[in-house]
């Protein structure tokens, strides 16, 4: 038979253990109760006092990704517990504003402030210093020609004076023939004539005879067809007058001409007057213009009742010399 079991001897006391004492400093699990039967530990040696651990706040981020806990081991080297942050208050159902760090100072991280401007220069400053230099005198080029141009259309349209008087053929040259200009439609002077052109031609017939035609009164015919037309057109209203005009202006009252562009005004009315007459077939079946003759017929228009001023209205006509048709204009070539 067996011997009743002696009571057990008590244990040898021994040193605390390293990671006994480890284990006393960590905290204690709450599930974990202590066995009544077991004899009291020694107290182990103590330990300097680690400062107080404050539980911090955890932070927003934290509360998606928690750290694993720390290794019963580490409590051998204890870190030192951060500074308590307080807890922000954040009320039930509400997402906590995520930490705003610390702004960087001005400068300090290359980056421009938001309410810096940093808008790219655009215009001229967009472009390097040789194309700045040449937009400058590409401009100074452009606003010198506008300056000159505006200066020589006063200098035009202006009354009489000295400049115009010793420059006035340097004016008529940059005016003519593109940027003309006239007042003959307001003030100063409206017309107040009624000028007619008329043509005749020399004519050679298909048996080799010679013969002149009468009169042609080429602006009464523009004025049946402008009469009771609602859109008459261009040349029905000015391509006539305009010509004559330009005549008028370029020759003196012996009909010579009194610039370069006399022979130029010639030659417009010449085959104005030309094609005219192919027109209204003057040569006749068979017969070629040799020579046309043009003659204007000038009237004043009466002045109204109510005016004092008495002028004649007798016509007055001025004749111009023969001028040959060149072949190539009296067989058709004019158009």
């Amino acid at each position: 038979m067996p011997s009743p079991r002696s009571e057990a001897a008590p244990r040898p006391e021994t040193g605390p253990h390293p990671e006994a004492a480890s284990n006393a400093e960590a905290a204690p699990r709450p599930e974990a109760a202590p066995r009544p039967e077991a004899a009291p530990r020694p107290e182990p040696a103590p330990h300097p006092e680690a400062a107080p651990e404050v539980e911090a706040a955890p932070h927003p981020e934290a509360a998606s990704n928690p750290e694993p806990a720390p290794h019963p081991g580490a409590a051998l080297h204890p870190e030192p517990a951060p500074h308590p942050e307080p807890a922000p208050d954040v009320e039930a159902g509400s997402v906590p504003a995520p930490r705003s760090e610390a702004s960087p100072e001005p400068g300090a991280s290359g980056r421009a402030d938001p309410g810096q401007d940093t808008a790219t220069p655009s215009g001229l400053a967009a472009l390097s210093l040789p194309y700045q230099i040449g937009a400058a005198l590409a401009l100074a080029v452009v606003a010198v020609a506008a300056c000159v141009h505006l200066g020589m259309v006063f200098l035009y349209v202006a009354p009489s004076n000295t400049v115009t008087k010793q420059h006035g053929k340097a004016v008529d040259e940059w005016i003519y023939p593109e940027f003309e200009q006239n007042w003959k439609l307001f003030a100063p002077n409206p017309l107040q004539q009624n000028i007619g052109v008329q043509v005749r031609a020399e004519t050679r017939t298909a048996d080799g005879g010679y013969w002149t035609t009468n009169w042609f009164d080429l602006s009464a015919e523009d004025g049946r067809a402008i009469d009771g037309n609602p859109l008459p057109s261009h040349t029905q209203q000015n391509e006539l007058r305009r010509a004559f005009d330009f005549y008028s202006s370029t020759h003196d009252g012996e009909n010579r001409s009194t610039g370069l562009r006399g022979a130029l005004a010639e030659q417009y009315l010449r085959r104005i007057v030309v094609l005219r007459l192919g027109r209204d077939d003057a040569a006749g079946r068979g017969g070629v213009l040799q020579r046309v003759q043009i003659r204007v017929r000038t009237t004043n228009v009466p002045s109204p009742e109510w005016s004092e001023e008495n002028v004649s209205t007798a016509p007055e006509y001025r004749l111009l010399p023969w001028w040959t048709v060149p072949d190539g204009e009296a067989r058709g070539g004019v158009r």
